[in-house]
């Protein structure tokens, strides 16, 4: 779990923080263009190592030796602590050489619909090796590969997209269709006002087969046409359940044992939603994961 963060000479202010994090839940409030992103992004840097927008945060010109600080518990016992000097040479945040820690899996939503996802069983790194290397450091979703899928450079896909998956997963009778209905049902506006999946639809003439959800009235309404707070919700439930499932065959393949802790960013988690479910959302995410894994989880959020 992320246990602090502290900024100097980077970001808005000559200094951010030290902010110091409870165990579970925690909200930044501010009024717009204070920051409130981009210490989201330094969060995820210090916890992942990597950037989930691809450049690194520039420090301002006027204050001497920027530096980021942050501290986690990892995966073995004991709290990891480090604090990253900018290098202006290298127009980078250089870190230290040697066996990272594992904070846990980690999962980012922009507030723009885009994702990236973070999880030791496939984009851990250990060195300077070949396989190393070969490594996906972590999976960057942009809005439209969310839904699509997200293929690397060199041909290799990583993630079918939200379209496919999901309508293969309800035509297949797979449980990981079941884990995503209950998802939904979790993060459902209400108790009278349930996201339940419909069955997969067509939008003549392209014959694609979409992903439904049931309205109230009755009528099966393709995702791509629902409206912004239940396509947003959406794909957060579908890039739970995958991360989850990969993780865990990840973890099967390679003989690793699962995450303890799992660690979620939400960027205006209320984006879109109408009131009563902005008030129903924070505490339903509380449930998600127990729901996938059946197990008492530590979260962060």
């Amino acid at each position: 779990m992320l246990e602090s963060l502290f900024l100097k000479g980077v970001g808005p202010a000559r200094e951010f923080g030290p902010i110091n994090f409870s165990k579970r839940m925690n909200f930044i409030t501010g009024d717009n263009g204070l920051g409130k992103s981009f210490f989201l992004d330094i969060a995820w840097w210090a916890l992942t190592r990597t950037w989930a927008r691809g450049s690194p945060a520039v420090p301002q010109e006027k204050y001497k030796s920027p530096s980021i600080s942050f501290s986690y518990t990892k995966s073995t016992k004991g709290s990891y602590e480090d604090e990253i000097f900018y290098k202006k040479s290298m127009l980078d945040w250089p870190l230290k050489q040697g066996r990272p820690p594992i904070p846990g899996v980690v999962i980012y939503a922009g507030v723009d619909g885009s994702f990236s996802s973070w999880d030791p069983a496939r984009n851990y790194w250990a060195g300077k090796d070949s396989d190393a290397q070969n490594k996906v450091r972590a999976f960057n979703f942009t809005p439209s590969q969310v839904w699509n899928g997200l293929v690397s450079e060199d041909g290799v896909r990583h993630c079918n997209g939200l379209v496919n998956d999901w309508v293969m997963w309800q035509q297949s009778g797979e449980s990981i269709f079941d884990d995503l209905s209950k998802v939904l049902h979790y993060l459902s506006p209400s108790s009278e006002e349930k996201l339940i999946p419909g069955k997969p639809v067509r939008i003549p003439p392209d014959v694609t087969l979409l992903p439904s959800l049931r309205m109230p009235y009755g009528q099966d309404v393709a995702i791509t046409h629902a409206s912004a707070g239940m396509r947003r919700i959406a794909a957060l439930t579908y890039l739970l359940v995958w991360t989850w499932r990969e993780h865990e065959l990840a973890c099967f393949h390679t003989g690793r044992k699962k995450a303890k802790e799992i660690i979620i960013l939400i960027d205006e988690i209320e984006c879109h939603l109408h009131p009563q479910w902005q008030r129903r959302i924070v505490p339903a995410l509380l449930s998600v994961m127990e729901a996938l894994s059946g197990k008492k989880y530590r979260f962060k959020f």
